[in-house]
């Protein structure tokens, strides 16, 4: 019988003695930055001339790691290897399986410190970022291995008095996962360990910003046991081995984490039957969101100005499920907005190995980005905050609020994914709710009230699919808050949450005639 799940415990900075242990991991972790880590294929590490070079996005000269890059032959002979393996994988026992991966947590439970090190130096993220980031993945772990256990028994269902049925979830084959830079372990983790303790072979092709973490990952789960080739390790350019891989006749299914445009390219790609290819793949996508809190003229300001902000600048606004949006019913708007940028101009920008609330972006690209969207917020509303951008070390971007923001602006409509939140005034409730469904995504959203019937109307018409009340709109915890959105952010696969190794399996009904 399984033990009933207790999600990961956050580290508390505000205790000393935690401090001097993580700042000793990001000494060890930095004496050990700039190694070189092969691809991973069956039992073969394989070196390659062309390489990802790593850096810190918080200081651009310092190489975090250097990192083998796959190409096509290399990755068909990863697929060779997986589909080979995926042989007796499949057979192995469910609980077995879990094994693993139990063994895995506790690896990384006893490293955490270390793991959140690397996430600081080769994410740019802060110390409580770090640190959750690292808790997830130990969820993860955890979460689906006792899932696994229980969905290995199967669904009960009906039988006559002269049959005796039987319901079974089998692995599908071998799968692609293409995992995002912003969670570089909690999500990189959770993806290839839903797919291989469900008893599938997996490709791993992590973000190219991010490799060095997800080697990290590698070496662990060949510390807890997992055999050659049931995961192997792939970095390589999308255009090159992600669209071969997609592409591939013996690809079973694609799990995918990642920006709209890409995929929805997935997406279409794998719809194509190819030569050779015996089942229509299966894409598991989430692939972002413009998500809002809606603060209505019942509410505690305090508590709304809070969730914003945490909302919005937490990891510099590179999540997901991050508040790019905040309309505020025009009674409390003025008083909403004052105390949002009270707060926002207390925060602090800045390498996140000292201690800053935020750090960098992820690189150039996404550093550009941001400031083009800011170039535009001048033009759709009022500077009220931040704005600013220093690239010259490291891809740093102040935390900006525009203000007076029209419902239809660009800001209002297109992921930024960062620092940057829009505010925008609605007239009633019922005007917020319409502004904040107006949106191709449906991932997170807020609302901060005090009014029952508001909360129950925001419960059917609040289009989204993790929603929250009198809290801000990002940090999911994996057991307690399945996360996965509608329309364009995806298929709603719901990670962390009980129905997410199903979309591994497929089911099989045995009926025996008596």
């Amino acid at each position: 019988m399984t033990v009933p799940y207790k999600h990961e415990p956050f580290t508390d900075f505000s205790i000393e003695d935690n401090v001097k242990q993580f700042e000793i991991a990001l000494k060890k972790v930095k004496d050990e930055l700039g190694k070189d880590y092969g691809l991973v294929i069956g039992a073969e590490k394989v070196s390659t001339e062309e390489k990802i070079v790593s850096v810190n996005p918080s200081n651009v000269s310092e190489v975090v790691g250097t990192v083998s890059k796959a190409n096509k032959e290399l990755t068909e002979k990863a697929m060779q290897v997986a589909n080979k393996t995926f042989q007796t994988w499949k057979k192995w026992d469910p609980e077995v399986r879990a094994d693993i991966l139990f063994k895995a947590a506790a690896i990384v439970r006893r490293r955490k410190h270390e793991f959140s090190a690397y996430l600081v130096y080769e994410a740019g993220k802060p110390w409580n970022e770090a640190d959750a980031d690292t808790a997830e993945a130990i969820d993860f772990l955890e979460y689906y291995g006792r899932q696994m256990i229980e969905l290995a028994k199967g669904y009960p269902i009906e039988s006559r008095k002269i049959e005796n049925n039987r319901l079974a979830y089998i692995p599908l084959g071998v799968g692609v996962v293409i995992s995002p830079w912003n969670f570089a372990f909690a999500i990189m983790a959770g993806m290839t360990s839903a797919a291989l303790v469900s008893g599938n072979t997996v490709l791993l092709k992590p973000a190219s910003t991010t490799p060095v973490v997800a080697a990290k990952f590698i070496e662990v789960l060949e510390e807890a046991g997992l055999p050659a080739g049931v995961v192997n390790y792939i970095p390589g350019s999308g255009s090159e081995v992600g669209d071969y891989l997609v592409d591939h006749p013996k690809t079973r299914f694609i799990s995918f984490t990642g920006s709209r445009d890409v995929g929805v390219r997935i997406y279409e790609r794998a719809a194509k039957v190819h030569e050779g290819q015996i089942w229509l793949k299966r894409v598991v996508a989430e692939m972002g969101g413009k998500d809002t809190i809606i603060v209505d003229n019942q509410a505690d300001l305090d508590l709304a100005a809070e969730a914003i902000v945490k909302s919005a600048f937490g990891f510099s606004g590179q999540k997901c499920s991050a508040c790019s949006r905040a309309v505020i019913h025009q009674d409390v708007y003025d008083e909403v907005l004052r105390k949002t940028i009270a707060l926002t101009k207390k925060l602090t920008v800045g390498d996140p190995a000292e201690r800053t609330f935020m750090g960098p972006v992820n690189d150039q690209a996404a550093f550009d980005k941001v400031m083009k969207y800011i170039e535009i917020g001048k033009e759709e509303g009022t500077l009220v905050a931040g704005g600013k951008g220093d690239n010259s070390k490291g891809y740093f971007i102040e935390p900006t609020i525009f203000a007076g923001v029209n419902e239809n602006a660009r800001l209002m409509k297109e992921e930024i994914f960062g620092p940057v939140v829009a505010f925008c005034k609605a007239t009633d409730f019922d005007h917020a709710l319409e502004i904040a469904n107006n949106t191709d995504y449906g991932l997170t959203g807020a609302v901060i009230s005090n009014n029952r019937a508001h909360i129950e109307k925001a419960k059917e018409d609040f289009h989204v699919g993790n929603l929250y009340f009198n809290r801000g709109c990002t940090g999911a915890i994996v057991g307690y808050h399945p996360f996965g959105g509608f329309n364009m952010s995806g298929t709603d696969s719901k990670a962390g949450g009980p129905d997410y190794l199903l979309l591994f399996t497929q089911a099989k009904l045995m009926s025996e005639q008596l």
